[in-house]
């Protein structure tokens, strides 16, 4: 078994020093190790152990001066950080940084046990650290920081959503911890820059969380060295509307304002909210300046780290285009990255690859933080959960080899579906028309789709003959009319055939918790490293949703410039569904349906009740299949 030790520990840190100083009298090296009196991490297998302690590690808590007033009460807001760190940092280890900037410490919590931070001593240190990575990364030399963004739980200001504040939260901190700005403990003395920092941070966080590890990545601060960002938002216009259409409800950026203000605080901070709901369109579900700052994608050539990204395919809170966007412009960029990618919804892999996340996240960090040569860089960049528990890896994301392919609509049978393959339609050019219905649900739009209906359009190919991969965004090319000034258009992707599937669209959204534990990492008296474990939800469906869209027809050359239609005129309609990777089997059939309103997707339906006619000579239906065409014409399509 090969080991490394870098820096050797005082025989005062106990069984860590004797365990390293053992490994290099077996490679005959006692003589170093009495040379140089250092602490520092033992490498085994290519990954840090534990050789540190978590019960006796310095707890610590301060306030970084922002430099920025969120609540415009003419004195700039104070940032709170907890530290964990091992003892050893006290006596020459350096340690890097694992950071989880947060605005739910004490409302929401975290984790699939929505853990908060408790003080309950009173003493000012956290006795309950929420998650496991103090408990795991602790022990092997790594600091953790758990940061209370701008106006949340101890840290001064008020949320703005998203806003310049929240996105410069964690920021303020990382210039901190390598001398670059100022904090103070309680009493209000100023404490210096930590020397026991080795300059490297990795910023971690499942939602919120995410979002605020993207943020401060497209700042391009120095000594940010990575971040995993586990189903965060990268664009929230796109997490409160699509293509011009709000899907979320009114003044929803306010209202997540308030959910994370502690109670005591939110009468002080309601003029914030105040401001937001006049700033944010509601009216209109246009791209404007308010939603610019909110946008970390149009700002991605500025990232310096890497970025490990994760998320379900099937996550309808955080929906995969915030990924997939994202994604893109890191490749664009060449930023070095690596995705995983799952059927659940918005799930933490904690609870849905529990063994091969910690190990894999484990590695991540050794690598990027502590210098680490492990080889994961040279893995395969993306895993994606193909059935449920099954993983297959590829050498990225769109898989390569992805074409976008067109399936051009087909005449419809009597009173049947029209059919989609990728030959041209026969005959003269065909009208289909239906009428909106904004009160029409998924699950009636997606009911009995053997027959054409009022209110939708139905299309299908005929059963595939061999297998066929889709990866990447879908995209439906609607040639259109409607007999008012405005519409919504929605679209459902739809795989026909019976599968085992992943039951994302049940309570737990794919996995459901156990009253059994586990333990990652070491304990002390208040807070053990022990987390329910959990089980995935599986079911034997003859469909699945696999994708879908909506958008403004007002929208549908500009976010930011909506424009009427003229009734009964002509227009080209590009409508992305959200992105995809998934295999449709053998005998299976792809399903398309277009719709006007789509209140399912939670979006806010226009009430036209517009009729909709759609030219099927000209419209078609553009997948990227893994193969192209020739992958097609071998599934018979």
């Amino acid at each position: 078994m090969k080991s490394l030790l870098l820096a050797p520990r005082r025989t005062a840190f106990g069984v860590g020093l004797l365990a390293a100083v053992s490994l290099l009298a077996a490679q005959g090296q006692a003589a170093t190790a009495v040379a140089d009196s250092r602490p520092g991490i033992v490498v085994r297998n290519g990954v840090t152990q534990p050789v540190f302690g978590y019960a006796d590690a310095i707890r610590e808590h301060v306030w970084v001066d922002a430099p920025f007033d969120s609540d415009h009460d003419g004195e700039n807001d104070r940032i709170s950080v907890d530290i964990m760190r091992p003892r050893a940092t006290e006596h020459g280890l350096k340690a890097p940084v694992i950071m989880d900037a947060s605005p739910y410490y004490s409302t929401l919590g975290r984790g699939n046990e929505s853990e908060l931070k408790q003080d309950t001593d009173g003493d000012g240190l956290l006795d309950k650290w929420p998650l496991f990575y103090d408990n795991y990364f602790v022990p092997r030399g790594y600091a953790v920081v758990l940061l209370d963004m701008v106006g949340t739980n101890n840290s001064t200001g008020c949320p703005t959503t998203n806003g310049t504040p929240d996105n410069l939260s964690a920021k303020v901190a990382i210039d901190w911890l390598n001398g670059r700005g100022t904090a103070r403990d309680a009493d209000g003395t100023v404490v210096s820059a930590p020397n026991w920092h080795n300059g490297k941070t990795g910023m971690i966080g499942k939602s919120y969380d995410g979002n605020l590890a993207l943020a401060t990545a497209v700042t391009g601060v120095e000594g940010l060295s990575t971040i995993v960002d586990i189903a965060g938002p990268s664009n929230y216009y796109d997490y409160t509307r699509k293509n011009g259409v709000v899907t979320r409800s009114n003044h929803y950026v306010a209202s997540l304002a308030n959910t994370v203000t502690d109670p005591d605080r939110r009468e002080h901070c309601a003029p914030v909210r105040e401001e937001i709901s006049a700033a944010d369109g509601d009216a209109t579900g246009d791209y404007s300046d308010f939603w610019a700052e909110r946008d970390y994608v149009k700002d991605a050539a500025n990232v310096r780290a890497s970025v490990f990204m994760v998320h379900g395919l099937n996550d309808d809170n955080v929906r995969p285009d915030h990924f997939s966007q994202f994604w893109t412009e890191l490749a664009r960029h060449d930023v070095p990255r690596k995705l995983l990618l799952s059927q659940e919804g918005h799930v933490d892999p904690f609870d849905f690859r529990r063994t091969a996340w910690v190990d894999t996240l484990h590695r991540w960090f050794d690598n990027w933080l502590q210098d680490v040569p492990n080889g994961i860089m040279k893995e395969p960049r993306v895993d994606i959960e193909r059935a449920p528990d099954v993983f297959t890896s590829y050498r990225d994301w769109p898989v390569p080899g992805a074409k976008e392919t067109s399936l051009r609509f087909q005449p419809a049978a009597d009173g049947g579906p029209a059919g989609l393959a990728v030959k041209p339609p026969n005959g003269r050019p065909v009208e289909l028309t239906f009428q909106d219905d904004p009160a029409q649900t998924e699950s009636q739009m997606l009911g009995n789709l053997s027959e054409a209906g009022q209110n939708r359009l139905v299309f299908q190919s005929e059963p595939l003959t061999a297998p066929l991969h889709v990866s990447g965004t879908p995209v439906v090319r609607l040639h259109a009319s409607a007999d008012q000034t405005d519409t919504n258009l929605g679209a459902v992707l739809v795989d026909l055939g019976p599968q085992t599937r992943v039951s994302w669209e049940t309570s737990g959204e794919g996995i459901r918790t156990l009253s059994t534990e586990d333990c990652w990492g070491e304990s002390s008296p208040s807070d053990d490293a022990c987390y329910k474990q959990t089980a995935k939800n599986i079911v034997t469906s003859d469909r699945e949703r696999i994708s879908k869209g909506v958008m403004d027809a007002l929208n549908r050359d500009s976010l930011t410039t909506p424009e009427p239609l003229v009734p009964g005129t002509k227009y080209d309609f590009d409508l992305p569904l959200l992105p995809v990777d998934h295999v449709f089997e053998p005998g299976h059939r792809i399903g398309l349906v277009v719709v006007g309103s789509y209140r399912s997707y939670s979006s806010v339906a226009d009430q036209t009740r517009a009729n909709i006619s759609v030219s099927t000579k000209v419209s078609d239906f553009r997948l990227p299949l893994v193969g192209g065409r020739q992958a097609a014409s071998r599934a018979g399509l």
